[in-house]
């Protein structure tokens, strides 16, 4: 379990919608949550304490979808399914093969952080057409 530092209010507070939500939020919808209980939050007041989180370990950055960067507060290893239909990201409760790094690491790499991403459409997408429009993902 990781050590929680003391932080003021408002970087406490985008900290915990991070911690608590597995939906992987944006800066926007972390900013939008907070906006109504903190008037004068700025959205880069959200951008800067979510680059010094990244700093610090406590937060990742996972990848971008429609434009807009993608974080999550669980740090422990996991898969990612990202939804090409609604933008959805959902963690998966799989294990990561061990084969992937141990081949990595055999062509010299040392591999600090293993993530994995899988990409499709989700349950509920799935059953709509499939000529919907498609949000465009990037960094995977």
């Amino acid at each position: 379990m990781r050590t929680r530092k003391k932080y003021s209010e408002k970087r406490q507070a985008i900290l915990d919608v991070l911690l608590e939500t597995k939906e992987h939020p944006s800066a926007e919808h972390i900013y939008q949550t907070l906006k109504p209980r903190f008037p004068r939050l700025s959205l880069g007041t959200v951008y800067r304490n979510l680059q010094e989180f990244k700093r610090e370990g406590t937060v990742c950055s996972l990848l971008v979808v429609d434009g807009q960067e993608r974080f999550d507060g669980n740090m422990s290893e996991h898969a990612h399914f990202v939804c090409e239909k609604c933008g959805a990201v959902i963690d998966l409760s799989i294990p990561l093969p061990d084969d992937i790094s141990s081949s990595v690491k055999l062509r010299g790499y040392q591999v600090n952080v293993r993530q994995l991403f899988l990409r499709g459409r989700c349950p509920k997408c799935a059953t709509k057409s499939p000529s919907d429009a498609v949000p465009k993902a990037s960094g995977l």
